[in-house]
């Protein structure tokens, strides 16, 4: 445990003995609610990209991916050991075969320690269930399930398309074969209370293994920038997020790895909250409040005064 939270780094240091980077790269999937299978419109705050901005393009085959990823951080690490990550719309939406060829076109490269993937929880067949299992024999996979809330009203306002029962069974599949689960969640969304979002954090906390805490931006081209614009909401101030994240690292569980304290949204596109395109500032923010709220990850201690 590090001074405030378990972090991703340190687990990482932990389970492979040296820094990791994750390359983010598209396996060309689109999302059964965007191709007219549950919807055609997305979830309201998704963007075009699918919140996939930085990985690298389609295009182009998996390894030329994963070196093109590797060549902008490079420089930033003498380890050379990566997790492919499969990050743009729902990377378990196609079928079988495509999904074994390049899977397994991810995890080939001596380089690559590790798979990750971004998904759905409603489309986490048994053969791919299988599939990941299989490949977790070879290399560490976790999948990323993005839930971002358990409350049945804002899950129908942001279009979701699936109920939480779905997420707990999706759970339960990647349990069973021993693959880590990394659950999405998003503070701030539209209409939601703090006693909410902290409902959000304390159910995940005692289901997954790891957990992304991610600030909710308002990005153009939405639905969702459509509704900020005609005043329906508000989106949290800087002072308000810290206190919610404080709260909810107080909530998790020791053992739960804290993939995320904020978000990279894009700065071309970014609407609001505009104070969260500083991330630096806003993880110094946070980590001041931290420090002085004496928070430490699964320990409730009393705020001072």
């Amino acid at each position: 445990m590090g001074k405030h939270y378990y972090s991703l780094n340190e687990y990482y240091k932990q389970k492979y003995n040296k820094k990791i980077y994750k390359l983010a790269i598209s396996g060309g999937m689109t999302c059964p609610n965007r191709d007219g299978t549950l919807g055609d419109k997305g979830c309201i705050f998704c963007s075009k990209g699918g919140s996939g901005e930085f990985a690298a393009s389609a295009s182009l085959s998996i390894i030329e991916q994963l070196e093109q990823a590797k060549n902008r951080v490079k420089s930033k690490t003498k380890d050379n050991a990566y997790i492919a990550y499969f990050q743009p719309f729902t990377n378990t939406y196609a079928e079988i075969n495509y999904l074994n060829k390049i899977y397994y076109e991810a995890i080939e490269p001596d380089f690559i320690v590790g798979l990750s993937i971004a998904t759905r929880p409603d489309c986490l067949e048994e053969d791919i269930i299988t599939l990941l299992s299989e490949i977790n024999k070879i290399k560490p996979v976790s999948v990323e399930l993005g839930l971002q809330t358990i409350h049945k009203s804002t899950s129908e306002y942001i279009r979701r398309g699936y109920s939480l029962n779905i997420y707990d069974e999706a759970v339960k599949k990647l349990r069973s074969v021993g693959i880590d689960i990394v659950t999405h969640v998003i503070i701030g969304l539209p209409f939601e209370t703090e006693e909410m979002m902290l409902e959000t954090v304390k159910y995940v906390g005692e289901r997954t293994d790891g957990i992304k805490l991610q600030l909710l931006h308002i990005l153009k081209d939405t639905d969702l920038a459509k509704e900020y614009a005609s005043g329906k909401f508000e989106t949290l101030t800087l002072e308000k997020y810290a206190d919610i994240i404080c709260k909810s690292i107080e909530l998790l569980p020791e053992n739960v790895v804290v993939h995320r304290i904020t978000g990279d949204g894009d700065k071309r596109s970014l609407i609001a909250p505009l104070w969260s395109a500083d991330k630096k500032r806003v993880l110094n923010y946070i980590n001041k409040e931290l420090d002085r709220r004496n928070i430490v990850q699964g320990k409730k201690k009393k705020t001072p005064k």
